[in-house]
């Protein structure tokens, strides 16, 4: 583990420790912590706006893991992602900073570039491919030059995703050349559990998905080669899955492509077309799904509708009690369809003669399956920093952990990760 100093002693720092997920975040630090006693101990310190709430929050916290310690012996840090003296006070205390305040597309910048400033290591949970691919157009060649590695999407967006593309290309005898995977989330009676942070990064999202594209094309990249991709409509009957299945609208499929397009260029890998997608259920969840997703693509395109959008729909999931009976009734799997080349096959004559089937499962998706992997990814760098990619720089999860232990560590933690026979 990277060593603290009397300078920078703390291994990780919660950044946002009283939110909504920072609250589950610090929960799951906690218990790694326990596990980590002696020498190899992990120190810690959680950050936020109000010294207040976050003694609140650490002793709700004492009270859910029957650690009183965690009252008295967690150090905190007032910072505030307005104050940038504060944001740099803290990124100078610590190793890791793990950044849980969102929206990031409005209070990421400032943290990624204190971290960069004052030699922190960065990861997150964002799920917003335009922050995420910014970060790394603007901030890599600063975050090289210093030594500092700044890592998003780090919780289920899209550690699972880009994880499994990496595991079923390992798995796989030959050249892999499309993935297609699809998402099932189950939940119990209660339904699913969201957050107003969550719903409000949808939402500006998908409101603003033309600045993606103009953002894009200031890379200036050369296409990847593309070898036996599929073709799919945007509603479709799946096989594999045994429902109707739309696109997934989520931040996987960009973060894939980075990871692939990382591979290509620094590891000569021949990349993976990936496509993503969702299971919705029968006909009728069809229909639904038509009428709720047209009047939401509707209200995105005006200033009033995104208020009443962000202001209305998510008032009422700030109630942690029921988030937890609904989390413990929640878990996702996501099922990867990839077919390739045998050992010894050209690729680049004939059609795919191999395919393959793996699965990545977990339990609740936002607030457990994201919280173990961000911490596993925080802990990954502390660890593992030698096996990290050049010497720093702006990075997505595969491409960061390629040749680390990550998968093993998220075995241990509830992300499971396996090869299945093709149905």
């Amino acid at each position: 583990m990277e060593a603290v100093t009397p300078h920078r002693p703390y291994h990780l720092i919660v950044f946002g420790a009283t939110g909504f997920t920072g609250q589950f975040v610090v929960d799951e630090v906690a218990r790694y912590a326990a596990e980590t006693a002696g020498d190899s101990a992990l120190k810690w310190a959680v950050a936020g706006r109000s010294r207040q709430r976050l003694e609140a929050a650490l002793e709700r916290a004492a009270g859910r893991l029957s650690m009183p310690e965690l009252r008295t012996d967690t150090e905190i840090i007032v910072a505030d992602v307005s104050d940038e003296e504060s944001l740099a006070i803290m990124c100078q205390q610590g190793v890791v900073i793990l950044n849980c305040v969102g929206p990031y597309r409005f209070h990421g910048e400032p943290v990624v570039k204190a971290c960069i400033e004052n030699g922190a290591h960065y990861v997150d949970i964002c799920g917003e491919p335009q922050f995420l691919e910014r970060m790394q157009l603007e901030y890599h060649t600063k975050a090289l030059d210093r030594g500092v590695y700044v890592i998003g999407s780090c919780g289920f967006d899209s550690i699972p995703a880009d994880l499994g593309i990496l595991y079923t290309q390992r798995q796989f005898r030959g050249t892999l050349t499309a993935v297609e995977s699809f998402l099932q989330i189950s939940s119990g009676s209660e339904g699913f559990c969201g957050h107003d942070t969550t719903w409000q990064s949808a939402v500006h999202g998908f409101a603003d998905s033309s600045s993606l594209r103009r953002l894009r094309k200031k890379f200036g990249h050369k296409p990847l080669p593309v070898v036996g991709v599929k073709k799919r409509g945007y509603v479709f009957f799946s096989k594999e899955i045994e429902q109707y299945t739309i696109p997934f609208m989520g931040s996987d499929p960009s973060v894939v492509k980075r990871t692939q397009r990382f591979l290509y260029e620094e590891e000569h890998q021949s990349p993976v077309q990936y496509s993503a997608y969702i299971g919705v259920g029968g006909l009728f969840s069809i229909v639904k799904l038509f009428c709720g997703g047209l009047l939401f693509w509707f209200m995105v395109k005006f200033s009033l509708g995104r208020k009443l959008l962000t202001r209305v729909a998510f008032s009422g999931y700030y109630n942690l009690s029921l988030a937890l009976w609904q989390i413990e009734d929640t878990c996702f799997s996501l099922t990867f369809f990839g077919e390739g080349y045998s050992e010894g096959t050209d690729p680049s004559e004939g059609t795919p003669n191999a395919k393959i089937c793996t699965q990545v499962i977990g339990a609740e998706p936002g607030y457990v399956a994201t919280v173990s992997a961000v911490v596993q990814a925080a802990v990954t760098v502390l660890n593992e920093v030698h096996s990290l990619p050049r010497r720093g720089g702006v990075y997505t999860p595969g491409a960061a952990f390629y040749k680390t232990s990550l998968i093993d560590r998220l075995q241990n933690h509830s992300i499971k990760f396996s090869v299945r026979n093709w149905p």
